[in-house]
C-alpha cells in the first residue's frame, strides 16, 4: 500500500502479530458459515504465556516486515499475522496439548440428530466438532460425507413412504431394499438406513420385518430406529409401561443396539426421569447383550434449559456411567420453528457458543471411547443416597457433593469406576475410599485417553463433569 510510512506499517504489523498470539484468531474464524476450518483451535489449550508472546514478537515482526517489503501490500502482512503466525508450532510443543485419534462411528457413534448438510464446508466443520455421523443424508451426498471423514444415516424416500403406509408384502419389502442396496452398495459413508423416529409398539412388528430384510441384504448397514423417552404418554407408547415398550422393541426389531431420546434439563436442574430412563435401558440391554445409545439435548426449545458446558457434560457422562456406547445430539443445526435456539449452528449458518461446548465434550468421548469399549457395566448408584444392589466398590466418597457412580469390569475382570458430579452449578471435591484397602486409583485422561495417577489435584470435578478411573493393586 503506497503512501504508508514504513515505520507505521511495521507498527501495524506488530500489533496484528501480537493480536494473533493473544486472541489466537484461527484461519477463517471471521468467515460466516460455510467457512474454513478452525483446526488451529484446540479445546482446553491454556492461554499463551505473555513471556512466550514477548519472546516471539521480534521474530514475528521481522517476518512480517519482510513480507511487507517484498509485496508492498499491507494486507499481506496482516494475513501473515493472522493466518501464518507460529501458533500451531506452539501447540505441538506444549505439554498440556493433546491430539487424540478420532474413533469411528462403528466404534462409538457420535451423531448429529438432524438432516445432514450437503456442502463440504459444513461437513468439515462437523468433523472438527468431533462428530463422526453427520445425521440423516441423501444418497447423492454420500461421497461428500465420505470426503469429510464422516458417516451418515441414509434417508430413502421409497422406504419412508412404505413405512408410513404401514403394510407391505414380503416381496415389496425385498424389492425396495434391493433397490436401495443397488444405490448405496457397500459405500463406506453409509453407516445406516433411517427407518423411524419414536414409533409406537403397534408399529414395531412391521418395522421389524423391514429391519430384518435390511440386515439380511446389507449386514454392515444398521437400520436406524430411535425410541420414545420414558415420559411419553402411554397412548404414544402403545403399552401400559415403559418397560413393556422397551421389551416390545427387543422382541420385534432385531437390531444390535437400542436408541432413545430424553430431554430433562429443566430450570437449571436435571430431572430424575433422565437417570430412570438410563437405568431402564441399561437393564433391558444387559439382558439382551446389546449396547445402548442416548440422544441428548443440544439446543434450547420449549421450556428446556439453554445449553451450558455443565449440561452437556452431565448428559454425556451420566450416559457413559450407565454403560452407554453411543451419543446423539439433538440438534447440531437450529430448527427454523417455534422457540428453537442456540444449537451449534444458528438459523443463519453461524457458529454459536454451543459449537465449542459440543466440541469440548465430543473430544472427551473420543479420548475415553477406546477404554470404555473394553468395559461391561456391573453397577450404577447415586451418592450419598445409594440404590446399589450388592456390595459396591466404593465405601465412601468423603464429599458433600452429589455423585453418580458407575462400576465396570474389563475383559480381565479388573474393576473400573466412573464418577459424575450431578451438580450443574458447583464443582465438587471427592476422596474415594475403596472397600479394598490395598487398591489405588488410576485416572484415564479425558484429554489424551492415557492412564496416569489421580494426583493430589485430581479429586475435583467441574459441574456436570465425570472421571474414568481404573482400580488397581499394582
Amino acid at each position: 500500500m503506497r503512501g504508508v510510512p514504513a515505520r507505521v506499517s511495521w507498527w501495524i504489523t506488530g500489533v496484528a502479530g501480537t493480536a494473533a498470539l493473544v486472541f489466537r484468531v484461527p484461519a477463517g474464524a471471521a468467515t460466516p458459515m460455510p467457512h474454513a476450518r478452525d483446526s488451529e483451535r484446540i479445546s482446553g489449550l491454556p492461554p499463551v504465556p505473555y513471556r512466550t508472546m514477548i519472546r516471539l514478537l521480534p521474530a514475528t515482526l521481522r517476518k512480517m516486515r519482510l513480507a511487507f517489503a517484498h509485496t508492498g501490500a499491507l494486507t499481506c502482512s496482516l494475513a501473515a499475522a493472522f493466518c501464518v503466525a507460529p501458533l500451531p508450532a506452539l501447540q505441538a510443543q506444549h505439554p498440556w496439548v493433546h491430539e487424540v485419534p478420532p474413533v469411528s462411528a462403528e466404534e462409538f457413534p457420535i451423531l448429529a440428530w438432524n438432516p445432514s448438510p450437503s456442502d463440504a464446508a459444513s461437513l468439515a466443520l462437523m468433523k472438527e466438532a468431533g462428530l463422526n455421523v453427520s445425521g440423516f443424508c441423501q444418497i447423492e451426498d454420500l461421497d461428500k460425507v465420505r470426503a469429510a471423514g464422516l458417516a451418515c444415516v441414509v434417508s430413502y424416500q421409497p422406504l419412508r413412504e412404505l413405512i408410513e403406509r404401514g403394510v407391505a408384502t414380503d416381496a415389496e419389502i425385498r424389492q425396495i431394499v434391493a433397490d436401495l442396496k443397488a444405490r448405496i452398495g457397500t459405500h463406506p459413508a453409509a453407516f445406516g438406513v433411517n427407518l423411524r423416529d419414536e414409533p409406537s409398539a403397534a408399529r414395531m412388528p412391521f418395522l421389524g420385518r423391514i429391519a430384518a430384510e435390511l440386515r439380511r441384504a446389507m449386514p454392515d448397514k444398521l437400520p436406524y430406529i430411535n425410541l420414545f423417552p420414558n415420559y411419553a404418554a402411554p397412548q404414544l407408547l402403545g403399552t401400559d409401561s415403559y418397560d413393556a415398550y422397551l421389551r416390545a422393541y427387543l422382541k420385534h426389531i432385531p437390531l444390535p443396539y437400542l436408541s432413545w431420546d430424553n430431554y430433562s434439563l429443566l430450570g437449571g436442574e436435571m430431572e430424575p426421569r433422565f437417570y430412570d430412563n438410563l437405568e431402564q435401558a441399561r437393564r433391558v440391554t444387559l439382558e439382551a447383550g446389546i449396547p445402548f445409545w442416548n440422544c441428548v439435548l443440544a439446543n434450547a426449545h420449549f421450556n428446556y434449559s439453554e445449553p451450558t458446558d455443565a449440561g452437556f457434560h452431565l448428559q454425556v457422562y451420566s450416559t457413559l456411567a450407565y454403560g452407554g456406547r453411543g451419543i446423539q445430539f439433538f440438534t447440531y443445526f437450529t430448527p427454523g420453528s417455534g422457540n428453537y435456539r442456540l444449537a451449534s449452528i444458528d438459523a443463519n449458518g453461524n457458529k454459536t457458543a454451543t459449537w465449542d461446548m459440543l466440541r469440548r465434550i465430543a473430544l472427551q468421548v473420543h479420548a475415553l471411547a477406546p477404554s470404555l469399549a473394553k468395559l461391561r457395566s456391573t453397577g450404577v448408584y447415586h451418592w450419598p443416597v445409594s440404590t446399589a444392589a450388592g456390595t459396591p466398590l466404593v465405601e465412601d466418597l468423603r464429599s458433600g457433593g452429589r455423585f453418580l457412580v458407575g462400576e465396570f469390569a474389563d475383559g480381565q475382570g479388573r474393576p473400573w469406576l466412573m464418577l459424575v458430579n450431578k451438580d450443574l452449578k458447583e464443582s465438587a471435591p471427592f476422596r474415594v475410599k475403596l472397600r479394598n484397602p490395598k487398591a489405588t486409583l488410576l485416572r484415564i485422561s479425558p484429554a489424551s485417553g492415557k492412564e496416569g495417577p489421580l494426583g493430589n489435584e485430581g479429586g475435583w470435578l467441574a459441574p456436570g463433569a465425570g472421571v474414568l478411573l481404573r482400580v488397581t493393586e499394582e
